[in-house]
This record gives structure tokens, sequence and C-alpha cells, in this order.
């Protein structure tokens, strides 16, 4: 069991790191849980592969610090979206 706990959490980095994804994307992509991510990224990884560690973490510490800004976009495209809805339906 552990070794396929390894093995996962060391795909999940790789995965990350190489597509600058974001915790979500990964558990999309991987069929788990974002909590199930998170937990093999900050909990189990740093004991299997420090180096793949610390690299993943640069990854996802700049994620955290954008998280606001693709908040926002997604907010303005989602109502732009039901104001381009609303006028076609108004003609």
């Amino acid at each position: 069991m552990t070794d396929t706990i390894r093995q996962r959490a060391c795909e999940l980095a790789v995965y990350i790191i190489e597509t600058k994804g974001t915790v979500r994307s990964a558990a999309r992509h991987f069929g788990i849980s974002k909590s199930t991510v998170h937990k093999d990224l900050s909990q189990r990884l740093p004991f299997y592969d420090l180096r793949l560690y610390e690299n993943v973490r640069n990854v996802l510490d700049i994620n955290k610090a954008q998280r606001h800004i693709r908040g926002g976009i997604a907010t303005k495209e989602k109502y732009q979206k039901r104001k381009n809805a609303f006028s076609l339906q108004s003609f």
C-alpha cells in the first residue's frame, strides 16, 4: 500500500510541476479527491522526495497567490455570459 501511495504522490507532483496545474486540476486528471491530492503533496511527499516536494510547493504557492485573480476572472465571465444570454432573449 505504501508503494502505491508513494507512487501516486510522486506522479501528482510531477503532473502539477509539468503542467503548472492546480490541486483541482490534478484531482480531476487522476480521478481522486482534492483532499487526497492535498494530503499526498503536503504531508506524504516530504517523506518520500524532499526535492520534488520543494518544487511542487513553489508551483502551489504561486497558484495560491493567484487564486483571487482567477476567481475574479471566473466571476466576470459568468456574469458576462448571463448578460449576453439575456440580451439575446430580448430580441
